[in-house]
């Protein structure tokens, strides 16, 4: 079967399936986590629909899931298109689609720049993309839907998670902050928050399809809970996780620092399953640009959080975002924020040099710096974090952390031959397997001792006695994964859903309302 076949909204009747395995599909995502867990949704959509995702070679359906915060972000997806445009012309039954933020910014201006793309859509209503592709076909011309407020909550759609031990769960879309350098409220809305209760129950059914790692997603998440009236929504939300069974490791991004409030740092170091890191962005150290960029906050607010993070956490990570060169930043200003990153202490830090966003008021702002004073400022800055990043991962030599290993490989692990995972911290942990000892899979846990550091990632060779390997549920549900993938009977029967549809029925949590 390939899209599914609603009744068509211009002919008036729907057309018949076709045979199963006759389309495939490809999704590129440009952006943030958020853009990633959309496009897990658009996978799942897509596959609910009767298509087959593409590994190699040339897919039949190409969606482009867009981000429109990056700098020269419209400059990758028309690159892209013109790429496609000549595959487009060899096989016109192919189909390319365009979503996302950018789509959410640009309309009709893609259609208008690359005809030849079959069907726009926006944040909204990503749940579209299957009918605006049939009536694509059908009519022969191209589709555009993009809705101004949120269509259906992206939870109920059905979704191919990219992994079987660690997920992504959405509490809220959209954003109440009007930051002067931000375009995502435009685009994304106001904040809508889930209940707590589905929330739940979707991370009860990951933990079930093997998952053992899960992380919450919001624009704003320590806001969660205003839409129906509960301030402490989120602390309660973290300390309700800890009661699921089998769930190991409670992440989330990202926090805001003006609504940053102790009871969530509380729950954080009292819930064992929440993890010892935080992502909280900074953006700038001066209490002026602060100001102009809307953010309500000051650095003085923003070091009084993490001094109270890590004196309930002394050993928690804390990374964060932050923005070089914002409009009439000058040589003081951008001291400040060395000053504030200095005393910070940052595990890892996501710099970014400030780029003009048409439809920001910063935009419009006055004293737009040159390219070249943003660049010089900019390789202070990651000079400054890459030394404090490397001085900080060296306090890790010695130590014994826990690693969950992931499917990813470093950079050279094909020549050392050591595998990748992620320390409860969130650092980054490459490691080779004493010989003799067992291997893990994706999803296994290993204990091992730190022996070497970097900026951004530790090494551990240990020797037989400095290693320890706990198999894992989630690696149980990566080994049923490969074998379907292969089409070899798994071991055990109890297969996890690659596609789930929509939410699961399961009770609400009184603790977490």
């Amino acid at each position: 079967m390939t899209l599914p076949t609603p009744l068509d909204n211009t002919s008036g009747f729907a057309r018949p399936p076709e045979p199963a395995g006759t389309r495939t599909y490809e999704v590129r995502t440009f952006g943030c986590q958020m853009n990633v867990h959309d496009s897990e949704r658009i996978s799942g959509l897509l596959e609910d629909a009767g298509l087959t995702r593409v590994e190699d070679g040339q897919a039949d359906v190409v969606v482009f899931n867009t981000c429109a915060v990056r700098e020269n972000a419209d400059n990758k997806l028309y690159g892209n298109l013109g790429m496609l445009k000549a595959v487009k012309d060899e096989r016109p039954d192919m189909q390319i689609a365009v979503g996302g933020c950018l789509a959410q910014k640009d309309r009709e201006t893609i259609l208008a720049k690359a005809p030849w793309v079959d069907a726009v859509f926006g944040t909204h209503n990503i749940g579209a993309l299957p009918a605006l592709l049939q009536r694509a076909r059908h009519n022969q011309e191209a589709q555009l839907e993009i809705l101004e407020s949120l269509d259906v909550f992206p939870s109920t759609l059905p979704t191919r998670r990219e992994s079987v031990y660690a997920g992504w769960v959405s509490i809220s879309v959209g954003c109440n902050n009007t930051c002067t350098f931000c375009i995502v409220p435009a685009l994304r809305g106001k904040e809508r928050d889930r209940r707590p209760g589905e929330i739940l129950a979707e991370i009860e059914a990951l933990v079930a399809d093997g998952a053992v790692e899960v992380t919450l997603l919001g624009q704003n998440v320590n806001s969660y809970g205003v839409e129906f009236g509960d301030r402490g929504a989120f602390a309660k939300l973290l300390r309700a996780c800890g009661s699921i069974e089998g769930l190991e490791r409670v992440r989330f991004t990202s926090p805001h620092p003006a609504a940053f409030t102790d009871d969530v740092i509380d729950a954080m170091a009292e819930t064992p399953n929440v993890m010892p890191q935080l992502h909280m962005p900074l953006q700038s150290g001066s209490d002026r640009v602060l100001k102009a960029m809307r953010r309500s906050y000051r650095s003085s607010r923003f070091l009084g959080i993490l001094e109270r993070v890590r004196e309930r956490m002394p050993d928690a990570a804390i990374s964060t975002d932050i923005i070089v060169g914002f409009p009439g930043e000058t040589e003081e200003d951008f001291q400040a924020t060395l000053d504030v990153v200095e005393q910070s202490r940052f595990a890892t830090a996501f710099t970014f040099q400030y780029s003009r966003r048409p439809g920001t008021p910063a935009a419009d702002l006055p004293d737009q710096l040159s390219k070249a004073v943003v660049q010089e400022r900019f390789e202070r800055l990651t000079a400054l974090q890459d030394r404090i990043a490397r001085e900080e991962n060296a306090r890790q030599v010695g130590k014994r952390v826990e690693v969950l290993v992931t499917d990813q490989q470093g950079r050279k692990g094909s020549e050392t031959h050591r595998l990748t995972g992620r320390a409860r911290d969130q650092r980054l942990v490459h490691f080779s397997v004493p010989e003799g000892a067992g291997t893990p899979r994706p999803g296994d846990v290993v204990t091992l001792l730190i022996t070497e550091a970097a900026s951004f990632h530790l090494l551990s060779d240990p020797m037989p006695g400095q290693y320890s390997l706990r198999r894992s549920r989630a690696g149980d549900a990566w080994d049923r994964s490969q074998a379907e993938s292969c089409s070899v009977p798994a071991v055990s029967d109890a297969a996890p859903r690659a596609v789930s549809l929509g939410m699961p029925a399961l009770p609400v949590r009184g603790n977490a309302r």
